[in-house]
């Protein structure tokens, strides 16, 4: 028989379960590629045939772009919106099309971004946090919510702008990859979980911290300091943006073609299309305000 304090202990268990299901019965948001194992494989932007399933190959958006921030501050620090210490926040995952182009909000039907360019209709339905709660991911959330960060608005109002303006006109997120069986808003939480797998190569902030690069409010760098840093640990050269007449340090963006989906196959780092706007010497990459930023684990 059990005790009062194992059977205490067994419905306390019970209860933890019933709030947070077990993994192994979460909603799955993998797309359908069986179709894919038996076509060639290519990267995008490099197939020297026709690829013929815009499922199992990126066909549009092949130069696939990640991107990052380095704010200073949120705006919303008294609402508990910080940035994450030692580390650069997520932007998005970019797909521009392989002369370096683009394409945006491809998929009127899938737009959930509250503000955007005319004549565009802005959303205005429930928050696409609530579509990463309906598949239970609050791993998910809880990573997003900790680098995937926005400044002046609620970090999922970014969220949603970034799946509008960018998945939309990527092939693999097509609806129609996800049949038969689609789940509504499947889609975004795949690319949510895509951004995050993504972003996670490239961890900014450590690669120039152990080049001697760190943010400085008193020192300024050259472009070539900040760009050698980054080339030796990637064996490409990123985008790197400066704002301030070309002065201060605050986005970088990587450059792929993709083998495969972009979900899941191998993103090979290619040279920056776009050339940097920043100054070739007195470049600040600036510390951020104290109270903007929290101690965070990866």
């Amino acid at each position: 028989m059990f005790s009062a304090v194992s059977l205490a202990s067994l419905l306390a268990v019970t209860a933890v379960e019933a709030t947070f299901p077990s993994p192994w019965n979460l909603p799955t948001t993998y797309p359908n590629l069986t179709a894919c194992t038996s076509l060639p494989v290519q990267y995008s932007c490099e197939n020297t045939t026709v690829l013929t399933n815009s499922c199992c190959n990126v066909v549009k958006g092949g130069l696939v772009l990640q991107t990052q921030f380095w704010d200073t501050y949120t705006g919303l620090e008294d609402e508990g919106q910080l940035l994450p210490k030692g580390s650069w926040g997520i932007h998005g995952l970019w797909p521009d099309n392989c002369d370096g182009s683009y394409d945006q909000y491809c998929d009127l039907s899938r737009q959930y971004d509250r503000d955007p360019p005319s004549p565009i209709p802005p959303y205005t339905g429930p928050s696409v946090r609530t579509f990463i709660e309906a598949f239970e991911r609050w791993d998910l959330l809880e990573y997003m919510d900790t680098f995937w960060i926005n400044q002046g608005a609620p970090n999922a109002d970014f969220w949603g702008h970034e799946f509008s303006k960018h998945a939309t006109c990527t092939s693999t997120f097509d609806v129609a990859c996800y049949e038969p069986g689609y789940k509504e808003h499947q889609d975004v939480v795949n690319f949510y979980e895509t951004v995050t797998k993504v972003f996670q190569m490239y961890p900014t902030y450590n690669m120039l911290a152990a080049a001697g690069i760190l943010p400085s409010n008193t020192t300024t760098y050259t472009l070539a300091q900040i760009t050698n840093a980054l080339y030796s640990q990637t064996g490409a050269v990123p985008y790197l943006g400066c704002s301030g007449n070309g002065t201060v340090l605050d986005e970088v963006w990587y450059f792929h073609h993709v083998l495969g989906t972009e979900q899941y196959g191998h993103f090979k780092t290619l040279n920056s299309t776009t050339a940097s706007s920043c100054s070739a010497t007195g470049v600040w990459y600036y510390e951020r305000t104290p109270t903007s930023e929290r101690v965070v684990t990866y």
